[in-house]
């Protein structure tokens, strides 16, 4: 956690340190990507107007040597274009203070689970579903000799099903994922997306993509 602020960032320590989380906390942005290389870090919290170097350049630091660990920005900045370029940075999050301290701690354990689930499934080259056989990395399904190519988003849409096949994927949980937010129009993107995979999958009467009012989705296969 980078934050210069003392007295809240020692309140912050102790806060995520009683709810069993251990805390390395730098209080200067000058020290905070070498105490970043020094451990082996699950998640980043920043603030991002810190002395010396700010918080969207440690996260450009930080995203060179390492692309996948979540970071989480928290804030006084409430400018869309900083909450935006918070995002283009590859931000999981982005929190404005003043904030709801078990709201923080919720998105941190969403992101750690989600983390982690993408963790296990990335060691996984293929997925069945059903008659079809899913590769990521090639972003391609396959039936027999036939070959369906996905998008990208496609792709990272499909393999969340897949890591919660036959398990609810909640749709905040998708949305801050792949598209960075959660908002009406990324709420509808999502949508057109997933009618799209559930066309590529129509052929296999086993696998279906239904949606859980209110919920998100769910992957249901007979493998």
């Amino acid at each position: 956690m980078v934050e210069d602020d003392k007295n809240f960032g020692a309140v912050m320590k102790s806060y995520l340190s009683i709810h069993d989380y251990d805390v390395e906390w730098v209080d200067d942005g000058a020290l905070a990507m070498d105490t970043y290389k020094k451990y082996k870090f699950d998640l980043c919290i920043l603030d991002v107007m810190l002395p010396h170097v700010d918080g969207f350049t440690i996260a450009a630091g930080i995203r060179k040597l390492d692309e996948k660990i979540p970071i989480i920005f928290l804030t006084a900045k409430t400018l869309k274009k900083d909450i935006l370029e918070g995002f283009r940075l590859g931000a999981d999050d982005y929190i404005t203070k003043p904030f709801d301290s078990e709201v923080l701690l919720m998105k941190i354990k969403a992101i750690l689970k989600r983390n982690r689930m993408f963790s296990a499934g990335s060691e996984m080259k293929e997925f069945q579903i059903g008659m079809y056989v899913f590769n990521p990395s090639l972003r391609s399904i396959t039936n027999d000799n036939t070959v369906q190519k996905l998008s990208p988003k496609e792709s990272d849409l499909l393999k969340m099903l897949c890591i919660h096949m036959n398990q609810v994927l909640p749709r905040e949980e998708a949305l801050l994922s792949i598209w960075g937010e959660d908002n009406y129009f990324t709420t509808r993107s999502m949508d057109v997306f997933m009618s799209k995979l559930r066309k590529y999958l129509k052929d296999d009467p086993s696998v279906e993509i239904s949606t859980v009012h209110g919920s998100g989705y769910i992957l249901k296969s007979q493998n």
